[in-house]
């Protein structure tokens, strides 16, 4: 039931957090920056859960999963879904105008494509326990490292709700092609 409703309500909470928070940083993000801060050198340590070529891995390792399955539409609806989030974030970005050091900056960029392939995971994995912890401890290791260098932390609540409801949409198509097969083998 979630899974349905999920996507209308994460985006609008979205875009309501990109006009709560306006331009400047919040005391959260305050708060995140100066942890990032007294951190040191050793805050980049936690970008490696945004890395792109590491989370593009895993992209292509649960499509071809989902290919060997033969599950076609969930693997077709994957591989879009990580070019339709950047997308919904670039035009995020220029819609808020939000900056931080120069560049546009709400919602993530980095931490929705971390999240989008997390939860596509946790969605070929027909949301096992193991999926879910996963997914969860790594996506918030993903939003921290992002939170205390280059973003400001609703930057990354604003990625996480736009993700999660990418991944829904994603969610809804392995239930329809599961329910299609249950069919198709019960006549």
């Amino acid at each position: 039931m979630i899974t349905r409703w999920w996507p209308p309500i994460g985006l609008v909470a979205m875009l309501l957090l990109g006009w709560a928070v306006g331009q400047g940083p919040t005391a959260a993000d305050t708060w995140f920056q100066q942890l990032g801060s007294d951190m040191g050198p050793s805050r980049t340590a936690f970008l490696v859960f945004t890395y792109p070529p590491a989370v593009t891995l895993v992209l292509v390792a649960v499509i071809v999963v989902t290919l060997r399955r033969r599950q076609w539409w969930l693997a077709v609806a994957m591989l879009l879904s990580t070019p339709l989030a950047t997308l919904a974030v670039q035009v995020c970005k220029r819609i808020f105008g939000r900056e931080k050091g120069g560049a546009l900056c709400y919602p993530s960029g980095h931490t929705t494509f971390a999240v989008v392939v997390l939860g596509l995971l946790v969605v070929a994995a027909g949301i096992a326990v193991w999926s879910l912890i996963v997914a969860i401890t790594l996506g918030l290791l993903a939003m921290f490292g992002q939170a205390i260098t280059y973003h400001y932390f609703t930057d990354t609540i604003g990625a996480a709700l736009l993700a999660t409801s990418v991944v829904c949409v994603v969610a809804l198509v392995a239930r329809r092609e599961v329910q299609a097969a249950s069919a198709a083998r019960l006549t």
